[in-house]
């Protein structure tokens, strides 16, 4: 960028400006708020885009309270967005780093919409997050070789013909998990067999109960993952949001259910394009998205802390290339465009121990002077028969506790 900025005083008469202003893509209400952004940028070229495509339709600026809240409403947008007529491949979710969409991608999948993700790895489909979930069924069927085959070959000292023989023994066996027991340990496996037994046949007997089960799974885990990866730190914060997800399920057997577990493919592979007749939601990081446009558009956890990251806030030059990127999301809308303000959000940090939910204020980015130019919403709404209820079981409440201290008196 400095490069730029500097070009014209680099040569003797300096450089000629052309500016090209008008935009033929986005509408007249996101320009305004784009040009507010990036309006207040320390240094730049001075450019405010114009178009001719006016429209009565503000950018929606959402209030939401969680991540999980996040997913719905974005999940409930786009196919309200294509009953009205928009197909999903016409819509896009933006957002800073590839690990910001892991909750919103377990939600598609979920509700069975189909989406393609660019800047990283499909958070599902990430060999740690397949490795868990895998061992998670293997507990749930013990008869699922596929999920058994995998998780075997985790352990050291076993490869495939090691694993094929454990799974047939267990599968010969009326009671799989005592057959496991039974069976001796690979050679070179060491102590970490044992671990494994008693880990799944805790897992088997529903001896932790849900969600502890994932949380068990993950404390097992986590040597290998330090043995397998170079970058297990990474991958550990991926597995504590899947842990969080799992919260959300009352059960193991309604979390597999929901996240069917394909056969597992090259773990390498980035998650690619599907047929061009089908229909899907596009998902991308921002820096992904550059030239790209699109008739929808979700701009993800415009909060301080995510944007601007906050591996980003050193230097003012680093804030300002954040300040950029959220212009960039927003002019990638042509017709709409929802910026999403988590109230509350997870964040990891290198280390289990730092892994924390934070409370989030809208980016500093979007000041007070620029909220005119977009329309507030707050999700979900609280119908008025709702908010009736609400107040009518606070009340209920506040009497119960009433009589519960006279009892004490």
């Amino acid at each position: 960028m400095r490069n730029i900025l500097d070009f014209p005083a680099s040569f003797d008469p300096p450089a000629c400006i052309v500016t090209l202003d008008r935009n033929y893509r986005s509408t007249k209400p996101i320009l305004d708020a784009a040009n507010a952004v990036i309006g207040e940028a320390a240094e730049r070229f001075t450019k405010d885009l114009w178009t001719e495509r006016a429209s009565d339709e503000k950018p929606r600026l959402v209030t939401i309270w969680d991540d999980t809240a996040q997913a719905n409403y974005i999940a409930d947008r786009v196919l309200e967005k294509r009953e009205a007529g928009t197909p999903m491949k016409q819509q896009a979710v933006l957002f800073r780093a590839s690990h910001h969409s892991g909750t919103l991608e377990v939600e598609l999948t979920r509700r069975n919409i189909p989406f393609v993700k660019f800047g990283g790895l499909k958070f599902l489909d990430s060999a740690h997050v397949k490795d868990v979930l895998a061992l998670l069924r293997f507990a749930q069927n013990p008869r699922d070789r596929i999920a058994g085959f995998r998780v075997l070959q985790l352990l050291p000292g076993v490869g495939p013909g090691s694993a094929r023989r454990v799974l047939d023994t267990m599968g010969e066996n009326a009671h799989p998990f005592e057959a496991l027991k039974d069976i001796k340990a690979p050679q070179r496996s060491g102590e970490a067999w044992s671990g494994f037994v008693n880990m799944l046949t805790a897992l088997g007997s529903h001896q932790v109960g849900w969600p502890g089960e994932i949380a068990a799974v993950r404390y097992w885990y986590e040597p290998h993952l330090e043995r397998l990866h170079e970058d297990a730190s990474t991958r550990l914060a991926d597995l504590v949001q899947l842990e969080q997800i799992a919260g959300g399920y009352p059960s193991r057997e309604k979390f597999l259910t929901e996240l069917t577990l394909d056969p597992p493919d090259a773990t390498s592979d980035q998650a690619g394009v599907p047929l061009l007749d089908e229909d899907y939601l596009i998902l991308s990081t921002i820096h992904s998205a550059k030239g790209q446009e699109w008739k929808n558009v979700f701009v993800m956890n415009a909060v301080d802390g995510c944007i601007p990251s906050d591996l980003a806030t050193g230097e003012q030059d680093d804030i300002e290339e954040e300040r950029r990127l959220l212009y960039v999301a927003m002019t990638r809308a042509k017709d709409s465009l929802d910026i999403m303000v988590p109230q509350r959000f997870y964040v990891h940090g290198q280390h289990s121990r730092d892994d924390r939910h934070v409370y989030a204020s809208r980016t500093r980015f979007i000041d007070r002077d620029m909220l005119p130019l977009f329309e507030a919403v707050s999700w979900p709404v609280v119908k008025p028969e709702e908010q009736a209820r609400q107040e009518a079981v606070k009340s209920v409440r506040i009497d119960m506790a009433a009589r519960l201290r006279g009892m004490w008196s």
